[in-house]
């Protein structure tokens, strides 16, 4: 076949026609390490993914857009799945919310405000943790020393769609060798398009003159299967799809099912995100719904459940 007669692939020429970020060459030994750790251990492995992607204009990014996410569901997620034992790959936007530390971060109070000031009786002052949040934080610290300690938690960083995908790419075949022990929990809010480097200016974009700046952005090329079939071929892989709309939800998440093939959707409509999703998979529906605290308590358990059955069923089939 003639180069030019070359049957197009947008996945495989998105990895052609972007140059690899540098970040993937400085992580993937600590991604190796990591996982070559947690298979010594014998721990099952997710990765998460969290926060949004951006798609710059420029080369030297001035300005850029911006897909809408705080990362809270994959940080929530991340602590829940590591409770529950398994080994956490967090790959998060690069300042959006982290495990542990994201009860603090982007809280309505300032984290000083936590603290207080008293005298240590020497005539210095020394720091104390007022009262009401003592037993919170320090359950919160507690299991963050933990995480620490066993090693169970691996945060990795990434800001623009192309650098995102990439890692992914990178993660996935790091963790292929795990087999049906791995799963991969995809919560980011990947841009639908960008930019190529070809129509990217190299410097800030002007804007005398009054000159209007008119964008031809293309898509993104759906990676999923790719993911599917190539990149992790036996991991049992979590979408997500947010919509506006009721009445789009679940038919978008049995469409995504059916053209990625893959295990399980989790949809949710961006006005009650917080307190319900709906997980769609090839035979069933079932609505998670909670009035007061983490929809990830029940969540993420319910996702390790159909992993666990999951990964009994790829086995029997060896």
């Amino acid at each position: 076949m003639a180069l030019h007669d070359r049957i197009s692939d947008p996945p495989t020429d998105f990895f052609t026609d972007n140059k690899s970020p540098d970040s993937v060459h400085i992580w993937n030994p600590q991604i190796t390490s990591f996982i070559a750790t947690q298979v010594a251990k014998h721990r099952p492995m997710v990765l998460v993914t969290s926060g949004g992607t951006i798609v710059p204009l420029e080369k030297n990014t001035v300005r850029f857009l911006d897909n809408f996410s705080a990362g809270t569901r994959g940080a929530c997620s991340a602590e829940h799945f590591i409770r529950n034992g398994y080994a956490v790959i967090f790959l998060h936007r690069q300042f959006s919310l982290l495990p542990y530390s994201r009860h603090y971060s982007h809280s309505t109070h300032c984290f000083l405000d936590f603290m207080d000031l008293e005298d240590d009786g020497a005539g210095g002052l020394r720091t104390v943790i007022l009262a009401q949040y003592e037993e919170e934080m320090r359950s919160v610290l507690k299991e963050y020393k933990r995480a620490k300690q066993e090693n169970s938690l691996l945060v990795v960083s990434f800001i623009t769609v192309t650098e995102y995908l990439f890692l992914l790419r990178d993660i996935a075949q790091c963790m292929a060798p795990l087999g049906s022990n791995a799963l991969l929990y995809l919560a980011a809010a990947v841009s639908d398009f960008h930019l190529p480097p070809d129509k990217m200016s190299l410097h800030k974009i002007q804007s005398h003159g009054g000159r209007r700046l008119v964008l031809d952005l293309e898509p993104v090329p759906k990676f999923l299967r790719k993911l599917v079939e190539h990149w992790a071929p036996q991991a049992m892989i979590v979408s997500f799809k947010l919509e506006t709309e009721e009445r789009l939800l679940i038919p978008k998440c049995r469409a995504a099912l059916k053209s990625y093939g893959h295990q399980l959707v989790i949809g949710n409509l961006l006005d009650r995100r917080k307190y319900e999703v709906i997980l769609v998979q090839q035979d069933s529906e079932r609505w998670i719904r909670v009035s007061d605290g983490e929809l990830e308590d029940i969540l993420v358990p319910e996702v390790i459940e159909r992993h666990k059955r999951w990964a009994v069923k790829m086995k029997s089939s060896i």
